[in-house]
């Protein structure tokens, strides 16, 4: 049962020339049975392999990112979710990325745990529980 959601930041890791490894230990402690991450995630980095062009990391990600995890698609209630934290956070006069909010409102939704290397972002969503992997 999955506890954790990697964000873009997190699964993107393996294909780095230079890791963070805390990441990748903190990712292989738990195992890809207890982690779990978003379409968003994989758009984003497949957008970021598109524009690589690389074939070496096309393979790695096949290979390696994309058979190991399970996707979760947004849904109807994550939208209503996310369109109710947008909402809040242009109240708390914080707005965060779209792409980001939909990650933590899935996070939320699901009651998972954001793995992130970017808290500073997520740090400014209510009721998001989130784990700075970096260190």
């Amino acid at each position: 049962m999955a506890t954790h959601l990697l964000d873009t930041s997190v699964c993107s890791q393996p294909l780095k020339k230079r890791p963070v490894m805390a990441a990748l230990r903190r990712w292989q402690q738990l195992g890809d049975a207890r982690c779990t991450t978003t379409a968003v995630c994989t758009a984003e980095i497949e957008w970021g392999l598109h524009k690589l062009s690389s074939q070496r990391h096309w393979q790695i990600y096949h290979g390696v990112l994309q058979p190991g995890l399970v996707v979760i698609c947004p849904d109807a209630e994550t939208w209503s979710s996310f369109a109710r934290m947008k909402a809040r956070q242009y109240q708390l006069g914080r707005p965060i990325a779209d792409l980001d909010l939909l990650i933590a409102a899935v996070a939320v939704q699901r009651d998972l745990i954001l793995a992130t290397l970017d808290a500073r972002h997520f740090a400014l969503v209510e009721g998001l529980r989130w784990e700075d992997w970096s260190k």
